[in-house]
């Protein structure tokens, strides 16, 4: 009888913990008694969109970047992302000393566009429903000779960003449920193996924006489903398909996946910013829509959410949670 070698485990997390300390934020967990009167149970929200760079994606990015070798680092480093990792490798780059070519689509939001060059990376855009960006970013990486640094489909990747979970657990003890966002699924990976190891009952929930579902459709068919980039607010979960590694772990660790459109995902974050006080990007704010939906399903007495992200300009946000007519 064969085992096969998970691509993240329990410990690798507690180690990328251990590297992160002191050089990424512990995010704060916040309560709201208005929200758990809403959906009836005890929420607990972890916000990374207070993390280095408004985003969970710094923890993955600076371990497994920090983890490269000095010659590695003299050479630089390549990425390729919608605008949150693509900050976040930014970040990490300059933060070691090196420097960092990033693949972006044309459309990335401007705001994320502009952090990832004020820390100080080369951006190289492409048409996101036409061109390859994993094939450019590698064509680049070749050429210069970089070390790439994924998204999601990355061991260290994936155990970073389970960091943000172990810390909202280590905060608040046992829970009956974690909601994340999914996109190509590292968040979850990480999250879902650090969740399962300490509480081996708690369900674990994505969420996805309704126009992309390939996650949901991939766990239902047992295998990696593609779909046509969509077309959503979201566009941190803007993919065809889920990654194969995290798709390993996923298939196995994740219990549900509900969908939200894009007027419930803008209703959350309006409620963020006037209920809680906070600023939350589409993405990051689609397990709080399935919470107030009910897409969620029925909820265990104690819930945990991990708001995503927070990197969203004034005029999109405006834009975005004005009232509708």
């Amino acid at each position: 009888m064969t085992t096969t070698t998970p691509p993240v485990t329990f410990d690798d997390v507690r180690d990328a913990a251990a590297r992160l300390k002191g050089v990424a934020h512990r995010t704060p967990v916040l309560r709201s008694r208005t929200l758990d009167e809403l959906v009836g149970a005890e929420v607990f929200l972890k916000c990374e969109n207070f993390q280095r760079v408004g985003a969970f994606k710094f923890r993955g990015a600076y371990n497994a970047a920090s983890r490269l070798s000095p010659e590695q680092l003299a050479r630089g480093i390549a990425a390729y992302s919608s605008g949150n990792h693509a900050q976040a490798v930014a970040l990490a780059a300059r933060e070691l000393g090196t420097t960092a070519v990033i693949v972006m689509p044309e459309d990335a939001p401007p705001s994320k566009r502009a952090a990832t060059e004020g820390y100080g990376a080369q951006i190289v855009t492409y048409d996101r429903y036409t061109g390859d960006r994993v094939a450019i970013a590698e064509a680049l990486a070749a050429e210069r000779g970089l070390a790439v640094i994924p998204p999601y489909e990355h061991p260290h990747v994936m155990a970073g960003q389970g960091t943000a979970a172990l810390e909202l657990l280590e905060e608040v003890g046992e829970l009956g449920a974690l909601l994340t966002p999914v996109g190509g699924g590292g968040l979850m990976a990480g999250s879902a193996t650090v969740a399962k190891g300490l509480y081996p009952d708690i369900r674990m929930i994505g969420v996805e924006p309704e126009a992309g579902d390939d996650t949901k459709r991939s766990l239902e068919a047992g295998r990696r489903i593609s779909i046509s980039v969509p077309h959503t607010i979201a566009d941190g979960q803007a993919l065809h398909t889920p990654g194969e590694l995290t798709f390993s772990v996923n298939r196995r660790l994740v219990d549900a996946i509900a969908l939200v459109g894009d007027d419930e995902i803008r209703d959350a974050m309006r409620f963020a910013f006037e209920r809680l006080k906070i600023v939350v990007e589409p993405s990051g704010a689609t397990p709080l829509a399935a919470l107030l939906t009910g897409r969620a399903g029925a909820l265990p007495a104690r819930v945990g959410v991990i708001i995503s992200g927070g990197n969203v300009d004034a005029g999109r946000f405006a834009e975005l949670c004005g009232n509708r007519a």
